[in-house]
């Protein structure tokens, strides 16, 4: 693969291009992880990220917000969206099986006895309401005891004793699936929770659904965004690979009989999860750098839902395009939190591409289960600024016969105004006929080179003007 195919997306390699880019700012005094550095992180949501170097009782920084807009993103993976989305899309097709190095900064410190979770990490109290301290942004690899297959997904982590976690699984997800297969075994289930991991694999754990089936190795999905193949090392208590140049590496098993009471936590749609009888982690070793960086994300931050926007455009583009070759682009918009509602772009040019806008909305909520609004616009909208297809909607979109509502359809079951899950799904179709194309056209105007005329707010300049 040439080089221009590939990207650095080790951990630390991403800190220094968002650095350099003036995407990671450090916050200086002290700062404590009860509730002070989730509630700067909340404050400060949609901008560089933050570096807290001078953490009370610790002596690991913290960073957050790491990718939780698209300019640190960009940033991040050097690259712009659009190119990353590419990237993307060609992971899903082309995953790359991780190579194992013997050069391994992950257990470049071993502790396999005498820790004490809550006193060796930094790990935040996030809100006033939360049930305790929450590991927010461990990348969480177990291996299918029936296939085999590694899976690598995101799971919220309650510390609730010194070598003890309570992990959330929702129904339906992998992990879940493999934790269950074991259980059925009378088997714990071997897992390795990785903290400040290669942002290509942070990317494919974000990735959900038919998008990527339970029989794809997400450790080589993550080798095909990035071009490479992900360097690994072989846990210390656990049969499981993990990213050589991971910060820091919590291992341990699953049990199957053992619950404990896990929550609230205030999740992605901005409500609480009730408490509930969640799965218990045993930790059997903690590994890690020498000076590790400590990631966190806010259960109710931009990053959450940031995290799978543009995997999530992937794979509509990749599901959509090839049935309704007439789309363009797609947008996952921020108010619909990068998952529930998509602006989709096409290009009419036929009096036969009439009626293809709204194929495209059936198809993007196959695509995609959790959309719930599909807005369709023309390719002279701007998708990506809301005035822009706000004015569609004003102007283009006529009410009694261009909104499309699917009763009863199976949704994200923490909308709060479904019926667990079932809601319906509304279509808008902001485009106008090909053969009145025309007819819409906004007024252009000639384009000068303003660079040529000095602006300012030079009091006598303006002075001159307003003379009586």
């Amino acid at each position: 693969m040439s080089n221009e195919l590939v990207l650095d997306t080790r951990f630390r390699a991403a800190l220094r291009r968002m650095q350099d880019a003036q995407r990671l700012q450090a916050v200086t005094g002290q700062v404590s992880t009860e509730f002070e550095i989730a509630s700067m992180m909340k404050q400060l949501d949609g901008g560089p990220a933050l570096l807290f170097n001078d953490i009370e009782g610790h002596d690991l920084p913290i960073v957050g917000n790491l990718l939780c807009c698209r300019e640190n993103v960009e940033a991040a993976f050097g690259t712009d969206f659009r190119v990353l989305r590419s990237f993307i899309t060609r992971a899903l097709g082309g995953p790359i099986e991780p190579v194992e190095v013997s050069h391994a900064p992950c257990q470049q410190v071993v502790l396999k006895t005498g820790f004490d979770l809550g006193k060796l990490l930094p790990v935040l109290r996030h809100a006033p309401g939360d049930g305790g301290r929450f590991i927010t942004a461990g990348v969480v690899i177990c291996r299918d005891p029936d296939s085999g297959v590694c899976n690598a997904s995101y799971h919220r982590l309650q510390v609730v004793g010194p070598d003890r976690l309570g992990i959330k699984l929702d129904y339906g997800r992998h992990l879940r699936l493999a934790f269950e297969r074991a259980q059925k075994l009378g088997q714990a289930l071997p897992i390795a929770i990785c903290l400040g991991t290669d942002i290509a694999l942070q990317y494919t754990a974000a990735t959900m659904g038919s998008q990527l089936p339970e029989n794809m190795d997400e450790l080589a999905v993550a080798g095909g965004l990035s071009g490479r193949a992900l360097p690994i090392t072989q846990g210390i208590t656990v049969p499981l690979p993990v990213p050589a140049e991971t910060e820091i590496v919590i291992e341990g098993f699953i049990q199957p009989s053992e619950t404990i009471s896990e929550g609230p936590f205030g999740e992605f749609v901005g409500f609480a999860a009730p408490a509930a009888p969640a799965p218990v982690i045993v930790v059997s070793a903690v590994t890690h750098r020498r000076k590790p960086i400590y990631p966190a994300i806010n259960g109710y931050g931009r990053e959450t839902v940031m995290l799978r926007k543009y995997v999530l455009e992937a794979s509509l583009l990749k599901a959509v395009q090839p049935a309704v070759p007439i789309v363009v682009d797609a947008d996952m918009t921020a108010g619909g939190l990068h998952r529930f509602h998509a602006i989709i772009q096409v290009k009419k040019t036929l009096p036969t591409h009439e009626g293809l806008q709204r194929n495209a909305m059936l198809a993007a909520f196959a695509a995609l289960k959790d959309l719930d609004l599909v807005i369709v616009v023309d390719d002279d909208i701007d998708i990506r600024d809301w005035n822009d297809v706000e004015y569609a909607l004003a102007t283009r979109m006529e009410a009694s016969r261009d909104l499309i509502v699917i009763p009863e359809a199976r949704g994200h079951e923490y909308v709060r105004a479904g019926r667990n899950g079932i809601r319906a799904k509304l279509g808008i179709d902001a485009t106008v006929p090909p053969e009145e194309r025309e007819r819409f056209t906004r007024v252009a105007f000639k384009q000068v080179e303003i660079e040529r005329h000095r602006l300012c707010f030079d009091r006598d300049v303006i002075d001159r003007s307003l003379m009586e």
